[in-house]
């Protein structure tokens, strides 16, 4: 299967996210939906946030423009929330899955949904 596959049909193919992206470790997008973009910064900060959570902390994690308090981050992943919407980003191998869900949709499917792409895609090398 393709990146924009993954994207398309085992993210926000499954209606429990809204919009995703998959950024590679080492920058660059690799697929995302349509009207969801990551900017460089963003990519980067996301991507240094996984290593070094500090910052997201303090200041937030931003994707698509828009800002996301952060509620948790760890080396694997990143909860973030904004009002009634949430971001969850989770690193694989190679790979950063970088997925938002908007109300009524609810965190627990929508990490779900991504935390289990990722375990498959680092079962496969990826």
């Amino acid at each position: 299967m393709s990146w924009q596959g993954y994207v398309d049909t085992n993210l926000v193919g499954t209606g429990k996210v809204s919009k995703a992206a998959i950024i590679g470790l080492k920058g660059g997008v690799w697929a995302t939906s349509a009207g969801f973009t990551i900017s460089p910064e963003e990519q980067q900060a996301i991507v240094k946030g996984l290593d070094d959570p500090t910052p997201l902390q303090a200041s937030g994690i931003y994707a698509n423009g828009k800002k996301y308090l952060t509620l948790q981050a760890n080396p694997r992943s990143i909860y973030g929330k904004s009002g009634g919407d949430g971001l969850c980003v989770v690193k694989t191998n190679q790979a950063v899955l970088v997925a938002a869900y908007e109300s009524p949709l609810l965190p627990g499917d929508a990490n779900k949904v991504v935390e289990g792409l990722a375990d498959y895609l680092i079962s496969v090398g990826y």
